[in-house]
């Protein structure tokens, strides 16, 4: 009963009321208001209804509110009163199939379910010590990854790449055909047009029936932006708890991360790191430890990230990767061969993957990965005509074998595949090579002989 009446505390305090003092662009400078950081609250305007804000910081005796809509209406010694001190959404199964804002409300033209159950936005990811162990496969129905970067069931994965080479479709094919009870998808951010786009044309209206949209678009103020990432976080939580097994996908951190640097610089932050505040850099760490297995149900989580100029080594890049379990790299160059998806699987990595094929796959996907690299390491010397064939037995065999190399990483969005199937044709691949013993001598003459017999 005490948890109850201090939650209540939390959810209903006291009158607290302040007035506006000044505003600062974005930013507006509250007196006589002492509300702790991340309260939500009302600001009274000439007109219309109140506005509402987030305590993000002070300055001196002033309490700095971002607020969650444009300032019209605002006006010096407009009255502000704290609502509440904990944000929190509505979440429960009536939200699958809808398309939802930062606040969990449904934006999508169809009636507002009931929903008694609610999540705090802000919540502490499981303890270190009460994580299980990754130990099955995740299907993520795109045969490149699931063959050379197989992910577990609560993996945590990057998605690299810079704009049009390919995400969205990417993400709209993991959300059809993965393994997965539940999915949620954050799309932070994005243009408006887009958000119809991804949800009729990628991801469908089979991808849908199973699946939770929430969206906060690029003409949307900062905080909100930033509140639709958590938001997404604590609906995907709610459903691993309730024993789902959870794909989740963001798209992208990277605006997140900007959303995070534009409230740091107005509440007063030095810009650091190519103009990141130092807020940016502890809120990644934060948001997704949030994902991942707990004893009860697993988050697998993909997190685009925008790359400037196609360079994988700026600073939001380069920190989400070092706190992921690996990552993906949708390459320019291959796109515009119209490979897709684009992925540069030299380039790409799953830090799990041993601990979760056999030693058989794990050979096999190693002989694909030697002669992608023989033949990028001579493609030049291929292109002109420089090289003669029979000069060296591997970069003959890198010849024969790119066009069935390429075919096997292709894949139609409306083809479907799965782990299993992956790696059996990935088995069947090596068998090919022929003038190369297979790692796994075995396996590979099973599969070359279940592939003969296919044939006849």
């Amino acid at each position: 009963m005490q948890r109850i009446s201090d939650q209540l505390e939390q959810l209903m305090p006291h009158d607290l009321l302040g007035s506006v003092v000044e505003t600062v662009g974005t930013t507006i400078a509250v007196g006589g208001f002492p509300a702790p950081v991340g309260s939500v609250v009302e600001i009274q305007r000439q007109s219309g209804k109140p506005l509402v804000g987030e305590v993000v910081g002070f300055r001196g005796e002033l309490t700095l509110v971002f607020p969650l809509e444009h300032l019209n209406g605002v006006r010096q010694g407009s009255g502000v009163r704290l609502v509440r001190t904990v944000r929190s959404i509505p979440v429960g199964d009536s939200l699958l199939g809808r398309v939802v804002d930062a606040h969990g409300n449904c934006i999508d033209g169809l009636p507002q379910p009931a929903m008694t159950q609610r999540s705090p936005l802000d919540q502490d990811p499981p303890s270190a010590t009460s994580r299980p162990r990754i130990h099955e496969t995740f299907s993520t129905g795109v045969r490149a990854i699931d063959g050379m970067l197989t992910c577990g069931d609560g993996q945590r994965i990057g998605i690299f790449a810079g704009s049009g080479v390919g995400k969205s479709v990417t993400l709209g094919m993991m959300a059809k055909y993965a393994s997965s009870d539940v999915n949620v998808i954050a799309l932070i951010g994005e243009r408006g047009r887009e958000v119809n786009d991804f949800i009729e044309r990628d991801l469908g209206h089979e991808g849908m029936a199973r699946s939770v949209v929430i969206v906060a678009t690029s003409d949307q103020p900062a905080i909100m932006r930033v509140q639709a990432a958590m938001a997404a976080t604590s609906i995907a939580e709610y459903f691993r708890e309730s024993g789902r097994r959870v794909l989740f996908m963001m798209d992208s951190v990277t605006r997140f991360a900007m959303a995070q640097r534009e409230i740091g610089l107005a509440a007063g932050e030095p810009p650091t790191t190519k103009g990141y505040t130092p807020s940016v850099f502890a809120m990644l760490p934060k948001l997704v430890e949030r994902t991942g297995r707990s004893a009860k149900g697993s988050i697998t989580a993909f997190y685009t990230v925008l790359v400037e100029g196609d360079d994988t080594n700026e600073p939001v890049s380069d920190t989400v990767r070092g706190l992921l379990d690996g990552h993906v790299i949708l390459s320019r160059a291959i796109a515009a061969k119209g490979h897709y998806p684009a992925i540069d699987i030299l380039g790409s990595i799953s830090r799990l993957m041993n601990d979760l094929v056999g030693a058989e796959f794990r050979n096999a996907a190693q002989v694909i990965r030697e002669l992608m690299s023989i033949y990028r390491e001579n493609e030049d010397l291929i292109n002109i005509g420089a090289y003669r064939q029979g000069t060296n037995p591997q970069i003959d065999l890198a010849i024969r074998m790119r066009t069935e190399i390429d075919t096997f990483l292709r894949q139609a969005i409306e083809e479907k595949s799965s782990v299993a199937e992956a790696q059996q044709q990935l088995l069947q691949l090596v068998a090919k090579c022929g003038a190369r013993p297979a790692p796994n001598a075995a396996a590979l003459a099973k599969a070359k002989r279940q592939t003969q017999q296919a044939g006849a």
